[in-house]
């Protein structure tokens, strides 16, 4: 899979996508409700006391699966960029972070991850992602003064990736920036 670690400069702020995932909302209803888990046999049905939705929905770098053959990362990374955040970013725009293993009690995957800068005036449509595909994401933007705090805020759920790319922006890029 790709990740891009996005910047918007015009209005300096990072550019990252809440959505709703299925298995971050399973595990808060078996840590609600561990008795429903306690008989494998049986199986789950419905909730009588179902939990909000809002348990499941996380905020992650805009990313997505390598399965077009024919494209680069370069250019599905570009893609994801455009679709679920809605700036359109040329491949000469990206920057290679680094590439690591994702998901290794899972699936082992491995995961690239770049960086990109962007402005408004990049702004191509909303994003989102592609609700035929299941997907509903929302963009979010993370005020870099904020950023570290928002990293570090465990009522937030957030993924690894966003709290290793806002540090390696603290790192690499951040001090290069203009003071104002």
């Amino acid at each position: 899979s790709v990740s891009i670690l996005i910047f918007n400069t015009s209005r300096q702020c990072f550019v990252v996508v809440k959505q709703f995932r299925p298995a971050v909302y399973m595990c808060e209803v078996e840590r609600h409700h561990p008795q429903l888990f306690q008989n494998q046999e049986k199986e789950i049905s419905c909730l009588e006391d179902p939990l909000p939705a809002a348990v499941g929905v996380t905020y992650e770098l805009c990313a997505g699966i390598v399965d077009k053959p024919d494209l680069s990362l370069e250019e599905i990374a570009c893609g994801e960029v455009l679709e679920e955040c809605g700036y359109r970013v040329a491949v000469t725009d990206l920057r290679k972070i680094t590439s690591y293993r994702s998901g290794v009690g899972v699936t082992g995957s491995q995961q690239t991850l770049f960086y990109a800068e962007v402005t408004d005036q990049m702004r191509a449509g909303e994003g989102g992602g592609q609700p035929e595909e299941g997907e509903l994401i929302e963009v979010v933007e993370i005020p870099l003064e904020d950023s570290m705090k928002f990293a570090y805020d465990e009522t937030l759920p957030k993924t690894m990736g966003v709290i290793f790319s806002f540090t390696w922006f603290q790192n690499n890029i951040a001090p290069k920036l203009p003071k104002n």
